[in-house]
């Protein structure tokens, strides 16, 4: 498993490809992957025939896995899309910090 620098929550940018730009809230991450499903973006689009579930069948959108490494949180404080730093706070828990101010991203 390799680590990833987001956790699930977190409000992220994303850095490069089709949806450059684009911010969302991560929905689930995928470590052994390296993957990250993020809200409203990398979302495809999906025709399911009818089944019992979805009687009617019909088109459905939804979003897909994109690399973590295409991903940066953004900070609470600056408002920026910043680069993850590691701290230990006097009380001895390791935390994330925002790299251009200092601002732990953990809460």
């Amino acid at each position: 498993m390799s680590k990833v620098h987001v956790k699930r929550g977190d409000i992220v940018v994303v850095i490069s490809g089709k949806d450059k730009g684009k911010k969302g809230k991560i929905l689930k991450v995928m470590p052994d992957k390296a993957k990250a499903i993020v809200e409203g973006v990398n979302m495809a689009t999906m025709h399911k025939k009818p089944s019992a579930k979805m009687p009617q069948g019909g088109i459905v959108h939804k979003e897909l896995p994109i690399y973590t490494s295409k991903l940066m949180p953004v900070c609470s404080k600056c408002q920026n899309a910043t680069r993850v730093g590691h701290s230990v706070l006097a009380d001895g828990t390791k935390v994330r910090i925002c790299k251009k101010c200092g601002e732990v991203l953990d809460k």
